[in-house]
């Protein structure tokens, strides 16, 4: 046998390269790579919260463990767990789930995935706001769909339309994509604008994903989902996750509330994918969605308080400019006056030589779509928020 034709028999995948290296793991690498070396590393990048899982939440897997729990579940998630997701939905949002349509996930982000795979085909469009979540074009790509951006101004808080999105829908359109609160750009829609988008979806027979993610976070706001809208559950995917609103990020849990032949889809992937999602986790979050809720207040407050010492912060550094995010824990701000200094040309170049000269790691604008701006995470302590934003003053303005 040729070697041209052995390496050809080793030739990794042509799927893979419909997708990219995420940004944001990246960026935590690059800084753990730092600090590993001995260098002080503010990180604005960790899109993760920086308060410890409850102790209950603990507690229920230590109880797990101890009672055995550690055995296969159903792929789909324990009934138990299912259940516990629907009281909890409807409780904050008043939705009528039951648990033939939910599916729990390995979280939120393969919850996204799977659904991608479950129902785009080859060639359906599906409508991304811009700036979106690094996730969302390489999962459509990888299911070998098409993704249609929609530009949103930033002058308008990057909020999304749904006069935007029908000027974007073609025969080809499949699905519409809305993360609200956004990441990166804490950008929440009015629920009034959520509705439209729905009654334009669900009357073009285009499934609409709603991005949970961040719905307990709002700071001018009561929490909101489309999914509660009559006439919903035909034609809406929500895709939830219990990281961000119970600091549960490693344990990976996330889920879908959807129609039946959906769920069961994202089930039959999930079989011969993951499996289940851990046991011990899936016992731990019947705690956290059922349980005490009243951490999830302090975290929002405590955010509170750090966005607007950051809005305040950045602000002050000569020629950088920012919308105020309604939600989340991130700020986007537009670092295009440091463009033609130092080398700097790009986000990319920016956030690479912020990190190698200032050690502060930021998220580059390009991964989220737009060109101008750098993504800074305020989950952080307001220490390290003082001294990143101290050192990226100085980096902007020491630029010549």
């Amino acid at each position: 046998m040729s070697s041209t034709v052995q390496v050809a028999q080793l030739a990794i995948a042509e799927r893979m390269s419909t997708i990219s290296v995420s940004s944001t793991m990246k960026v935590a690498a690059d800084a753990d790579k730092m600090r590993r070396e001995g260098i002080d590393v503010v990180d604005f990048g960790a899109g993760e919260p920086d308060f410890p899982t409850p102790d209950n939440i603990k507690q229920a897997a230590y109880d797990a463990i101890k009672n055995n729990f550690t055995k296969y579940t159903p792929a789909g998630g324990t009934q138990e767990l299912k259940a516990a997701i629907c009281e909890r939905h409807k409780a904050d949002y008043g939705t009528n789930y039951t648990p033939a349509e939910t599916v729990i996930s390995v979280g939120g982000k393969h919850v996204i995935f799977n659904a991608m795979q479950a129902v785009i085909n080859p060639g359906d469009e599906v409508i991304i706001p811009v700036p979106y979540w690094v996730t969302y074009k390489d999962v459509v790509n990888f299911a070998y769909g098409k993704c249609v951006f929609v530009e949103t101004e930033e002058t308008n808080g990057f909020r999304l339309t749904a006069e935007m999105i029908e000027k974007a829908i073609t025969p080809k359109t499949k699905m519409v994509i809305v993360n609200s609160p956004s990441n990166p750009s804490g950008a929440v829609l009015p629920n009034d604008e959520f509705i439209k988008i729905f009654e334009l979806t669900s009357s073009r027979g285009i499934w609409l994903l709603t991005d949970e993610c961040y719905c307990r976070f709002l700071y001018d706001s009561e929490p909101f989902s489309i999914a509660a809208q009559p006439g919903a559950k035909d034609s809406v995917i929500v895709a939830g996750s219990l990281s961000k609103t119970y600091a549960m990020t490693g344990w990976r849990i996330g889920f879908a509330l959807a129609p039946v032949a959906v769920v069961n889809a994202m089930m039959k992937l999930q079989s011969h994918s993951t499996s289940n999602p851990t046991s011990i986790a899936q016992k731990a979050a019947v705690e956290a969605v059922r349980g005490p809720q009243e951490g999830v207040g302090v975290m929002l407050e405590e955010y509170r308080k750090r966005r607007d010492f950051v809005i305040d912060r950045v602000r002050q550094i000569p020629g950088v400019t920012l919308q105020v995010p309604q939600g989340a824990f991130y700020v986007y701000p537009d670092i295009s006056v440091a463009f033609g200094k130092g080398g700097i040309n790009n986000t990319m170049q920016f956030c690479e030589k912020l990190l190698a000269e200032a050690h502060v790691a930021a998220v580059p604008g390009e991964a989220f779509g737009t060109d101008k701006h750098i993504r800074i995470s305020y989950a952080t302590s307001m220490h390290e928020l003082e001294r990143g934003l101290d050192r990226l003053h100085k980096f902007i303005t020491g630029l010549a």
